[in-house]
């Protein structure tokens, strides 16, 4: 993709006169003439949009991993026939779930707010846009399980942990 023109930046010809930059510090209220031919999807927007579904993936794949760990950590009990505290590596990966699930639908506001700042076009309007916006809202179901899988890290199953034949 040929970006001729940064949505704020200078001109293809790489001159701007004094009133383009006046037009500069008037706030848009929508895509004017001037912000329709100008290339929006920059190698940066681009970037931060592809971020949203990576940020998603990674807090999904963490929060999952919960269960490996404390599956190990059971296994550890039952081999050593004592109870041991849980890991620091249950809690974290507990934790780090939600927050980058979080933090997923945080870089697609921002994203959001930017595209809207700088070019006057809502986020629907660009390709990355709609990318990071879909993905987005594919998150939520996916931050409500990392919720619950934080709650289930630290709520005990009720049974209590088999030791096995220690006797």
């Amino acid at each position: 993709m040929d970006i001729k023109t940064y949505c704020v930046g200078q001109s293809a010809s790489g001159a701007r006169s004094a009133a383009e930059g006046a037009l500069d510090n008037l706030p848009r209220h929508g895509p004017g003439p001037a912000a329709q031919d100008r290339a929006v999807a920059t190698p940066g927007m681009v970037i931060t949009a592809l971020l949203v579904p990576v940020v998603s993936v990674l807090g999904l794949v963490t929060s999952w991993s919960v269960q490996g760990i404390h599956r190990d950590w059971v296994h550890r009990q039952q081999v050593a026939c004592r109870h041991l505290p849980l890991p620091r590596a249950e809690h974290l990966a507990a934790w780090s779930g939600p927050v980058l699930g979080l933090s997923a639908v945080a870089v697609c506001l921002l994203l959001a707010r930017w595209v809207r700042r700088r070019c006057g076009l809502r986020l629907r309007d660009t390709r990355p846009g709609i990318l990071a916006f879909v993905w987005a809202l594919c998150n939520v179901p996916a931050i409500l399980l990392e919720l619950f899988l934080l709650w289930a890290s630290y709520t005990s199953d009720g049974s209590g942990s088999v030791l096995g034949d220690c006797g």
